[in-house]
C-alpha cells in the first residue's frame, strides 16, 4: 500500500470536504482526526477516534505506527501545522475576502479588538470579532470557550464570516495559539502588539519563548507585507521592531506607538504614532497624536475610557488602521466607545457607590488598572482580587506586591481554584502583600466582595479583579455559576 501523505491528504480533503477533528470526541465517520498531542494518553485518543469512525488519522512518527486498522495513518512532522492546513484547505480560508487583523500581547488584546468592531461598523462594514469574550458576526453571537479556537474551528468561523458577507474581522491571538500553530495559515491583513508582561511562564517556561511565539505573527505567518503596529512603551516591542527591520528591510505598513518617544531604524521606512495624555479623569481620556513620517500628522481625541492603559489601547488601534489606510478624522467615533464587558466596567448600584470589574489577572494588568483608578483621583481604593489554580505559580506574589502598591484594602480572596486548595494560593499570595496598608483575607469570593462593600465609603472605589466577562468560578473539574457583576449587584 502506497503511504498516504500530507499533500494527498489535502487533495481529497479539497476535493471530498472530509470532516476534520482535533478533538476525538468530534470525530464523524469518514473524517480526519489529528493527533496534535505528545502525552501518554494520545494513543488512547487515536484508538478512540478511530472507534468513532475516523477514516484517517494524522500523527507524528511516534503514534502514527500505533494508529488501528481500519484508518489510514498519515504522517506529519509537525501534526499541529498539518492541523492549519489541512483546515484552511477544508474551509478554503487561505485568501479571505475581507481584511483580518490579529491582536496579541499580554495585556490589551480583548478591548483592542472591540475598538476594531467598533472603528470598522462606524465607518459601515460589518464586522466579525473572535476572542475571549464571545465569537460574532452577522447572524452569529456565541459565548468563547478560549481566546484563539482550535484550527477546525477557527477556520470553520471564518468561512462563516466570508458566507455572511462580513467586511472586515478582528481576532485575539494567543500565545497559546501561535506557538501550537493554530493561527499558520490565517492570511492576516493586520497584526497589533500590545505589550509583553509576565503570564503564561507555566506554559512558556522562560520569556523569550514566550516572546518569540508572538514574534511570530510578524515574522513568520502569511502575507508578510500586512500592516503592523507595534508598542514601543516596553523593550519587547522595540526588540520586536528590530527584528523586523532585520529581516524584512523596509516595513513601510509598520506604525510603531506608544505614549514615548521612538524612533524605528533609519532605513524600515517604518512611522511612530506618538501618544500624549493631555487629561485622565474619571470621565475619560484627552489625547494628543501625532504620526511621524514626512508631513507629520497631528490630532486630538476625547474617549469616555479610564486609564493609562486604555491610552495605549487606543494608540494601538488607531497604529494598525493607519497602516490599513484609516485616516486620523476616522478615530472620532471613539469618543461614543464606552468600553468592553468585564475590562474596568463600571457597575451601576442602588447605593451610588464607585465600583468596578476587571479581568485584570498578572501583575502589570493590576498595575494598570489600579493605576487608572487612583489618577482618576478617588479617596481610598478597596482591591478585591485572587490567583488562578494550575496556572503561573511565580507570578503570585507578583500580584499580590502589585495590589500592596496600589491599593489601600487588599482583600485576598478565590479565583478559579482549578485543583489547587484556594488556602494554598493564598500562601502563596500572600508575601507580596507584607507591605499593604490593610489585607483582608476571605477564601470564598462571594463574601469577599460583601466585606469589600461593607468597607467602601463614599468617594472610594472598589475593584473587583481577575474573571472580568467571566460567568463561571472553576472548582475541581466544574465550573459553577458565578459573575462578579451579579454578585454585586444582589449584594448592593
Amino acid at each position: 500500500m502506497i503511504p498516504v501523505t500530507i499533500d494527498m491528504l489535502l487533495e481529497q480533503i479539497r476535493e471530498k470536504r472530509l470532516p476534520l477533528a482535533v478533538d476525538s470526541r468530534r470525530v464523524q465517520a469518514g473524517g480526519v482526526f489529528i493527533a496534535t498531542g505528545n502525552s501518554a494518553g494520545t494513543n488512547a485518543y487515536i484508538a478512540d477516534a478511530v472507534s468513532r469512525g475516523a477514516a484517517f488519522v494524522v500523527a507524528d512518527a511516534a503514534h502514527a505506527a500505533q494508529v488501528p486498522s481500519p484508518a489510514v495513518a498519515v504522517l506529519a512532522d509537525n501534526p499541529h501545522l498539518a492541523a492549519a492546513r489541512l483546515s484552511a484547505a477544508r474551509f478554503d480560508t487561505m485568501n479571505l475576502p475581507f481584511p483580518l487583523v490579529g491582536v496579541t500581547g499580554t495585556n490589551g488584546k480583548t478591548t483592542t479588538t472591540f475598538l476594531l468592531e467598533h472603528l470598522f461598523r462606524a465607518s459601515g462594514l460589518s464586522c466579525g470579532v473572535i476572542g475571549t469574550i464571545a465569537t460574532r458576526w452577522t447572524g452569529h453571537d456565541a459565548p468563547a470557550s478560549m481566546t484563539t479556537p482550535d484550527c477546525p474551528d477557527l477556520h470553520a468561523m471564518l468561512a462563516a464570516m466570508r458566507e455572511a458577507g462580513t467586511h472586515a474581522a478582528a481576532m485575539e491571538v494567543s500565545s497559546h495559539a501561535l506557538d501550537q500553530e493554530r493561527a499558520a495559515c490565517i492570511p492576516f491583513d493586520g497584526a497589533v502588539f500590545t505589550n509583553l508582561t509576565q503570564d503564561h511562564l507555566d506554559y512558556h517556561k522562560t520569556f523569550d519563548a514566550y516572546f518569540a511565539a508572538k514574534a511570530k505573527l510578524f515574522l513568520d505567518l502569511p502575507r508578510r507585507e500586512k500592516a503592523m503596529a507595534i508598542g514601543t512603551d516596553g523593550d519587547w516591542g522595540k526588540k520586536l521592531i528590530r527584528l523586523a527591520a532585520e529581516k524584512f528591510g523596509r516595513v513601510p505598513r509598520l506604525v510603531s506607538f506608544g505614549l514615548s518617544p521612538f524612533t524605528a531604524p533609519a532605513d524600515s521606512q517604518a512611522r511612530h504614532l506618538h501618544g500624549t495624555i493631555l487629561s485622565s479623569t474619571t470621565k475619560g481620556l484627552h489625547m494628543a497624536m501625532e504620526l511621524s513620517g514626512e508631513k507629520p500628522l497631528r490630532w486630538e481625541l476625547t474617549s469616555p475610557l479610564v486609564g493609562v492603559f486604555n491610552a495605549e489601547n487606543l494608540l494601538a488601534v488607531q497604529a494598525v488602521a493607519l497602516g490599513l489606510g484609516f485616516e486620523a478624522r476616522d478615530f472620532q467615533c471613539f469618543t461614543d466607545f464606552c468600553g468592553v464587558p468585564g475590562r474596568l466596567e463600571r457597575i451601576r448600584n442602588g447605593r451610588g457607590l464607585d465600583i468596578f470589574v476587571d479581568y485584570a489577572h498578572t501583575p502589570d494588568a493590576l498595575i494598570n488598572v489600579l493605576g487608572a483608578l487612583r489618577s482618576a483621583g478617588f479617596a481610598r481604593i478597596v482591591c478585591v482580587f485572587g490567583c488562578g489554580g494550575n496556572r503561573d505559580k511565580t507570578k503570585r506574589p507578583l500580584m499580590g506586591e502589585a495590589v500592596a502598591q496600589n491599593a489601600d484594602v487588599a482583600i485576598l480572596t478565590s479565583d478559579n481554584p482549578r485543583h489547587e486548595d484556594p488556602l494554598d494560593i493564598i500562601h502563596d499570595v500572600m508575601p507580596g502583600l507584607k507591605k499593604a496598608k490593610e489585607v483582608v483575607v476571605e477564601p470564598d469570593r462571594r463574601t469577599a466582595i460583601a466585606r469589600a462593600l461593607a468597607l467602601l465609603k463614599p468617594g472610594d472605589a472598589l475593584l473587583v479583579a481577575g474573571k472580568g466577562h467571566e460567568t463561571t468560578q472553576q472548582i475541581g473539574d466544574i465550573k459553577y455559576p458565578f459573575s462578579d457583576q451579579q454578585t454585586i449587584r444582589e449584594l448592593c
